[in-house]
């Protein structure tokens, strides 16, 4: 287990710098809510009972997309899930910020400007550049401790989450304690019955190297998605490749094709495949065809009835289940079946469950499911695929020299 502070190691009444992550959608303009800052606000929360004073850092977007905005909705969003106010500066670390800073008290909210606008916090580099940048040297003296609960950019060497904790005394918030435990539970601890992992979405690089690296620990792989069909395509089904409308196949089938032939060799045993696909028929609905046979004449957009039976049937009689990745396009409710039936088929079991990746537990509300019948649903994206095959998180590093 990690072996960095928590927030319930801080004494009382401090200044706290804390980074945390409501990275979110933008439509028109409007900021969406979403779990991430109830999620945050958990941690937020907890740090005003202690009388602290809180000054929180965060970014959105990226420079150049249309999400690179400022954070002045992010507060008003913050402030709905605390129930008080969030004070937005609009500025990072100039005088605006600073006036700011030295001027708030135990029990204030402020939240800084999207760190991505001011220098220092890009690009990625060791944390003893970004250590030094006037960025971190400029908000450091100002503080008593840092707390780092931006889990879900923990893999990302900025001057934000690995700068702060080089210079200061460093705290992991609530988030970050409990996306770390629940996302690495699967090196960390012991399963007395089958592991099982359900492995979806639209990046093979991101499923591959889950199934190569874990292929020893976990009992069963169920996939779908585009590494469903790839990995179909090693076993000769006419499936897994681009046909008209659809540019996902091919290119990772010529990326990875090696590495899928590999991994399917190896584990062959333990991989469950589709044994039927769903597309769009004549009349606009769904429809299914076996694999058996199949010619791909049109895009396929879920897994079939008999694979969700089947796939239903291995996580509950599981142990542990975790997942990284839709079965198919749930977003159309068409092609939610997948994805739907084995997350509530993992709902209904009695085992210790684990939902990964920003779209697949976007379909947990988006369908009415009960966060609660899971033991984890992540907001991490790429952090989670790093915890799950043991690649370090910079940002978890950090924050363990620093205890």
């Amino acid at each position: 287990m990690s072996s960095f502070r928590t927030i319930d190691n801080l004494e009382p009444g401090r200044r706290l710098l804390v980074r945390i992550d409501v990275n979110a959608p933008v439509e028109d303009g409007v900021v969406q809510d979403g779990r991430r800052f109830a999620r945050h606000a958990e941690t937020i929360r907890d740090l005003l009972a202690d009388d602290h004073a809180v000054a929180l850092l965060a970014h959105q977007g990226r420079p150049g997309r249309d999400t690179f905005v400022s954070l002045d909705q992010h507060a008003d969003i913050l402030g709905d899930h605390l129930g008080r106010e969030v004070d937005f500066v609009p500025d990072t670390y100039g005088e605006e910020a600073l006036a700011a800073i030295d001027a708030f008290d135990s029990g204030d909210v402020l939240l800084l400007e999207n760190v991505r606008m001011c220098d220092g916090e890009l690009p990625e580099a060791d944390p003893g550049v970004k250590a030094e940048t006037e960025f971190v040297r400029t908000l450091a003296p100002r503080f008593d401790a840092y707390v780092g609960d931006a889990y879900s950019t923990a893999h990302r060497s900025h001057a934000s989450i690995v700068g702060f904790p080089r210079v200061m005394d460093a705290y992991a918030g609530r988030v970050m304690e409990g996306e770390y435990t629940a996302n690495t539970a699967i090196r960390e601890r012991s399963f007395d019955g089958p592991v099982t992992m359900v492995l979806g979405g639209t990046k093979a690089e991101d499923t591959i190297p889950v199934v190569e690296r874990l292929g020893d620990t976990v009992d069963r792989f169920c996939l779908g998605g585009i590494v469903g069909e790839l990995f179909l395509r090693t076993e000769g089904y006419d499936v897994g490749y681009d046909v008209e409308g659809s540019e996902l196949f091919d290119h990772q089938w010529d990326d990875h094709r090696e590495t899928i032939e590999r991994v399917h060799d190896s584990y062959d045993e333990k991989l469950f495949l589709p044994t039927d696909l769903a597309f769009e028929g004549a009349d606009g609905e769904r429809a299914e065809v076996d694999v058996e046979g199949v010619t791909k004449e049109t895009p396929f957009f879920d897994v079939g009835s008999e694979t969700v039976e089947r796939y239903a049937d291995r996580v509950s009689t599981s142990e542990a289940v975790f997942v990284k990745g839709a079965l198919g396009v749930f977003e159309d409710e068409r092609f939610a079946d997948g994805t739907v039936a084995v997350l509530s088929a993992i709902a209904d079991a009695d085992c210790f469950s684990v939902v990964g990746g920003g779209d697949t537990a976007r379909s947990i509300s988006a369908y009415d499911l009960d966060e609660s019948d899971f033991s984890r649903v992540s907001i991490a994206g790429g952090a989670y695929v790093r915890a799950l095959t043991g690649d370090p998180l910079v940002g978890v590093d950090v924050l363990e020299s620093a205890s």
